[in-house]
């Protein structure tokens, strides 16, 4: 197919895609004449990947640049792009804490001990562990967290934060089934179906969680529990 019908495929302008290309977040088509080429379904595969990483994972073109080199590349495992991508979407949600700002570092503690004591094997440099200890942070001002130095350090009670222990088997079991749904197909196309899923799952479970609380706040503060 030209860029036009690829343009019709994906609902992408020819002139976005045409910077899709510049910035090889698109691989070149196959050449037919100068300044012309030929486009195919890996195209269209690779049109959408870059959209959503885009529209639902919010990152930015350097970002999508490095996820896509990512799952272009056989020597780079699965799991590896897969972190790529994880972390490029943990970092814009991420609140901004200052560096020295004590709470922080008692945040991270307490996220190192949330991952210890559920033994989940998340990377130490994992950009998803400061998204956490920011969102600890951001809580403890309204107080649902304490970082008060006489409160019990989490686990050593052997309990942990009490808003986060009743979802872990629960996305453990959702990380199980998303992953387990990925096609034993080639390298590309399963890296690609899981950094895409990993994007829309996620969106769509917040916005599954948003409507069960607006039907929550609707039972319990308009029909009266």
């Amino acid at each position: 197919m030209r860029i036009a019908a690829l343009s019709s495929a994906t609902g992408v302008s020819v002139a976005t895609l045409k910077y899709y290309l510049r910035e090889g977040l698109v691989p070149p088509g196959r050449a037919t004449a100068v300044n012309q080429a030929d486009y195919d379904d890996s195209h269209v595969r690779r049109v959408r990947l870059v959209r959503a990483l885009l529209e639902l994972g919010h990152l930015s073109i350097a970002d999508v640049a490095a996820v896509v080199a990512a799952v272009d590349d056989d020597d780079v495992p699965i799991h590896d792009a897969f972190a790529l991508a994880q972390d490029a979407m943990a970092r814009p949600a991420t609140p901004a804490i200052a560096p020295d700002d004590p709470r922080l570092a008692a945040a991270r503690a307490m996220v190192d001990a949330f991952v210890t004591h559920h033994q989940l094997r998340i990377r130490p440099e994992a950009a998803v562990r400061d998204m956490l200890a920011g969102a600890l942070v951001k809580l403890g001002e309204f107080g649902f967290v304490s970082f008060d130095p006489d409160t019990p350090a989490p686990y050593d009670d052997g309990s942990g934060p009490a808003q986060f222990e009743a979802f872990v088997e629960f996305f453990r079991m959702m990380a199980a089934l998303e992953l387990g749904s990925v096609p034993d197909t080639d390298r590309s196309a399963q890296t690609e179906v899981t950094v895409v899923g990993t994007v829309a799952v996620e969106v769509a479970m917040a916005a599954i969680r948003r409507m069960a609380l607006e039907d929550a706040s609707h039972r319990r503060f308009v029909a009266g529990g």
